[in-house]
């Protein structure tokens, strides 16, 4: 594999710099069947991204309008706003606000 210059790029965090170090050290090989290993993540992707449950979620007044406001500075519709949170609550990658 083509080595990466050191200076070409600069990781952002850790687990980016440990990724660039096991390519530097080889330590990838390529798959036996690319296609297949292709159609396995594209099939992955899209059970990830498929939503088929709807849910009716009481809210506040004043909590609708903040979860509207929100998404709008985030620029994305505020159903996926909250889809997004849930998500992410459930995985644990929900951080406190500091």
């Amino acid at each position: 594999m083509k080595k990466l210059s050191k200076k070409a790029f600069k990781p952002i965090d850790q687990e980016e710099k440990d990724l660039m170090e096991s390519i530097e050290r080889d330590e990838w090989q390529p798959v036996k069947n690319i296609n297949q290993e292709k159609e396995k993540a594209i099939a992955a992707a899209r059970n990830t991204l498929k939503k088929n449950k709807r849910i009716n979620l009481r809210l506040t007044q004043k909590d609708y309008h903040q979860i509207q406001i929100r998404a709008i500075e985030e620029g994305i519709p505020y159903q996926t706003l909250i889809s997004s949170v849930i998500h992410k609550y459930l995985n644990g990658s929900l951080a406190p606000k500091s």
